[in-house]
């Protein structure tokens, strides 16, 4: 059965200028690269885009100027999640206003004892209030970071009042288990990995892609892996010299994963795209988020030598 969404996303990351306003020119220029090294679509305003250190005004004013950068609103994948459902009713229907259909939405995140009713209730509140057959929703769980999680009852009852709406999920926990159980229990259900490192095992039991931040340095890597899966049957083995090539592929995945937590996970991720697209305005953050050190930085420009 086809998704509604697969492939390869990249969970772009947010680059700012000296004021710490988001650089656009650096952002187009870098989802123009990825584009062209093969990922399927991009991924702002995620985690790894730092779209809670951005004010509502700020994350639409980012898609406006993005979009009239050049990148196509149908390759975008918009994190439109936030504490409160006005404010993720309201930068979704800006994005639906834009062309942009297709969100990466957050459940409301502030109260963690938040019941399977209460995020059915938000989820609900915000298709129905929107009521726009354009929207195609993505979920987003990622627990150790939002503290409240996705529930496959949640999924289940969404899916069933929302077929055509409630798509598929990335699901950033690492995980295994859950991502099997779910692709198991929901055919058709795009399930798409936040853990690199996952995406081949993932993509061999019937899975959808991946959503992440390691597509920023490696998307090539990760679009040779989905496009060998892409045209195959779950009974369908690789031959030999195309498996070794993935799993070549597959260590430098693994070990690009491996560096980044080692150090502070997503200033040193910037620390990497900076270094390959040239533009130092991915080295800064908003706060709290602070940059790595002289050898915080040192370490992961030598670990990405060896991984390219």
């Amino acid at each position: 059965m086809p998704f509604a969404i697969s492939g390869v996303y990249a969970a772009i990351a947010t680059p700012f200028n000296r004021d710490l306003t988001p650089d656009i020119g650096a952002l187009a220029a870098h989802g123009r690269w990825l584009l062209s090294e093969g990922c399927d679509g991009l991924a702002p305003l995620g985690t790894t885009g730092e779209a809670m250190s951005l004010s509502v005004a700020e994350r639409q004013n980012l898609l406006r100027d993005l979009l009239a950068a050049g990148i196509p609103p149908g390759k975008i994948l918009l994190g439109t999640g936030a504490a409160a459902v006005a404010d993720t009713i309201a930068l979704t229907e800006h994005a639906l206003d834009h062309g942009v259909t297709h969100t990466l939405t957050l459940p409301p995140f502030y109260y963690k004892t938040a019941t399977v009713d209460g995020l059915f209730t938000a989820y609900s509140s915000i298709i129905n209030t929107l009521n726009d057959p354009r929207l195609r929703m993505v979920l987003y769980h990622i627990p150790h970071i939002s503290g409240v999680a996705i529930p496959h009852d949640l999924i289940a009852r969404l899916t069933a009042e929302f077929p055509d709406t409630v798509i598929g999920i990335k699901d950033s926990s690492g995980d295994w288990d859950n991502l099997a159980t779910m692709v198991d229990r929901f055919p058709g259900f795009a399930v798409m990995t936040g853990a690199d490192p996952l995406v081949r095992r993932l993509l061999g039991i019937g899975g959808a892609g991946c959503i992440t931040g390691g597509a920023n340095v490696l998307p090539a890597s990760l679009a040779k892996v989905y496009a060998a899966h892409a045209d195959t049957t779950l009974e369908t083995e690789l031959d030999p010299e195309m498996d070794a090539a993935l799993t070549q592929e597959m260590a430098r995945i693994e070990a690009l994963r491996s560096l980044t937590l080692s150090l502070p996970q997503f200033p040193a991720l910037k620390t990497m795209i900076a270094e390959i697209s040239g533009s130092e305005s991915f080295c800064r953050l908003r706060p709290p988020l602070m940059p790595v050190n002289a050898g915080e930085k040192q370490a992961a420009l030598e670990g990405l030598r060896r991984i390219l």
